[in-house]
């Protein structure tokens, strides 16, 4: 198979086990308290990974954020750039992100309700997607049109773990299987290869917390936070919440270790978020 099509066969396997285990998707999955998860604040110093990206950005830029739901990535950096587009087919993420654009007072963004690969007409200075890929079972479309609109340079984040894969332990916990592995860098950059994009990657600094939710970033406190942390991301079925619940805490004393600062989460797999970047040179 080529590097696409090996691309492919990994979202159709991850999409067929969610539907066998889950049942039917909703019709907006990130809408509600996923979304608020997503929401941090615009004028928050930039953590070490966020501020890589801002160093590839120029104040006189129009930036496009690809998937860019509540605007973790985009409203911080249209603090720094002269636009911010966020494409996204979430109208949940829309929600959250026009209330976190109006609340820090930023009239430089907006939200575009569109899935990327139907999306016409965008044209700005950097093109960037976050944790997006692992979605995209069209990744050759998906990457061509991000060059199309980018006319300096592409950005593209992934985890070293895929992040819908980073709950694997309780996966295979309730439902008694390996949960089927997203595509993350291993298999994104051969397709860019094969597209003759020979990118630079970078291991970023820094491990950011998601600031969204009610836990906040820091560490759960108690036994209950610590479970309804693990309960939390689209794992997990909203009818098998009850039986998930029970299990973890089941098997508390193996998913979780006491620390001064809370509970850690023994069974989240140690990640480092990857940055893929390269320069399109197209005259403006």
């Amino acid at each position: 198979m080529t590097a696409a099509e090996t691309y492919a066969a990994r979202i159709d396997a991850v999409r067929a086990q969610r539907a066998r285990l889950h049942g039917a998707p909703p019709n907006d999955p990130w809408a509600g308290p996923v979304a608020r998860r997503f929401r941090a604040e615009p004028h928050r110093q930039l953590d070490a990974n966020l501020a890589v990206l801002a160093s590839y950005t120029r104040p006189e830029d129009v930036l496009i954020d690809v998937g860019g739901g509540a605007g973790r990535v985009a409203l911080p950096l249209a603090l720094r750039c002269r636009e911010v587009i966020v494409v996204d087919a979430s109208p949940g993420m829309g929600v959250e992100f026009a209330a976190a654009a109006a609340a820090a007072g930023i009239a430089n963004a907006r939200f575009v309700h569109s899935n990327w690969l139907e999306a016409e007409g965008f044209q700005g200075d950097v093109a960037v997607t976050s944790n997006v890929t692992y979605f995209v079972r069209d990744i050759v479309r998906f990457i061509e049109k991000l060059v199309a609109a980018a006319r300096r340079r592409v950005m593209m984040t992934v985890w070293s773990v895929a992040n819908p894969n980073q709950s694997a332990p309780l996966f295979h916990l309730v439902y008694g299987e390996e949960q089927a592995a997203a595509p993350g860098h291993r298999e994104l950059l051969p397709v860019l290869w094969d597209l003759g994009i020979l990118p630079d990657v970078q291991v970023l600094p820094g491990v950011p917390q998601v600031q969204g939710g009610p836990l906040g970033a820091r560490l759960p406190q108690t036994p209950e936070d610590a479970v309804q942390l693990a309960l939390q991301g689209q794992w997990l079925a909203q009818q098998d919440q009850a039986r998930a619940r029970q299990l973890i805490a089941e098997h508390f004393s193996e998913l979780f270790a006491p620390s001064p600062e809370g509970f850690r989460l023994s069974w989240r797999q140690e990640a480092r978020e990857v940055l893929i970047t390269w320069e399109t040179d197209q005259k403006r």
